[in-house]
């Protein structure tokens, strides 16, 4: 086994004469600059909120070219709910419960 010795710059960190002191990097851009220095909720709010805008735009390209999809008709819908109803899915909160049985007027 071999035995490795560190020794740290002398005097701190920052001292050190072949290389930047620790997490300092001379060549940042000024917008990384400025970024660093805000508070960390603001940069990730904004960094979720564009990257949710950027997943909205192929959804509103699709939807102003074809429309929406068929699954979303009235007459899709009605047969989807006849079709949970026949099978009796979710009895006590849902769509085959008495309240929504009730509600809707068609049973």
């Amino acid at each position: 086994m071999v035995k490795v010795w560190y020794e740290p710059p002398p005097f701190g960190p920052g001292t050190s004469l072949n290389r930047p002191s620790y997490g300092v990097i001379e060549a940042k851009p000024f917008f990384i600059q400025q970024l660093s220095r805000r508070p960390q909720g603001m940069l990730i709010a904004g960094s979720i909120a564009t990257f949710m805008a950027l997943a909205y735009i192929p959804l509103m390209i699709r939807e102003n070219s074809q429309g929406l999809p068929f699954t979303l008709s009235p007459e899709y819908q009605a047969a989807q709910r006849a079709y949970m109803r026949y099978h009796n899915m979710n009895p006590i909160f849902g769509i085959s419960s008495r309240s929504a049985r009730a509600t809707d007027g068609e049973h």
